[in-house]
């Protein structure tokens, strides 16, 4: 396994809004209450965790890039960006470690351009539909293929 104890947890467009925004699919966590059960989990887990969140494809480009020798691996929901981005699938198969992509809503039952998710192509495992608990599994499958891929 790396040295690091740090793990990336990347949200895309929109999800700063969580609480707010489509209840009916996101459900009422705040982003903040978000981080705040991610942090508790990643400490009672031995981790520390690195929160992006950013409307800008670019910055979040440079974020998956930043993470790689930092970072043990990357929980992403790339929200919007999942559907076109070139970019980040470029930048999530150059990451040096595993990637578990995650979306709150059941977006197969949802208009059907959600259903082109190209985006997860480049991650290691998907999660959908689980509300915000999945981000809370994400984690658990990140250490997991993390373990597999230790020398």
């Amino acid at each position: 396994m790396k040295p690091s104890r740090t793990i990336t947890v990347i949200n895309g467009p929109n999800l700063s809004q969580l609480g707010s925004r489509e209840t009916e699919h996101y459900g009422t966590t705040t982003q903040d209450e978000l981080l705040e059960m991610i942090e508790k989990k990643a400490s009672m887990d031995g981790f520390t965790v690195d929160f992006i969140q950013s409307d800008v494809e670019g910055e979040l480009v440079r974020s998956i890039n930043s993470a790689s020798g930092s970072s043990l691996g990357i929980v992403i929901n790339p929200a919007a960006y999942s559907h076109y981005s070139i970019a980040i699938i470029d930048a999530l198969t150059a990451f040096d470690g595993p990637v578990v992509e995650v979306h709150i809503s059941r977006v197969f039952s949802r208009e059907s351009f959600r259903n082109n998710l190209v985006t997860a192509k480049a991650a290691d495992a998907f999660i959908a539909g689980a509300g915000i608990r999945g981000y809370l599994h994400a984690m658990d499958i990140l250490y997991e293929l993390a373990e597999k891929t230790e020398v």
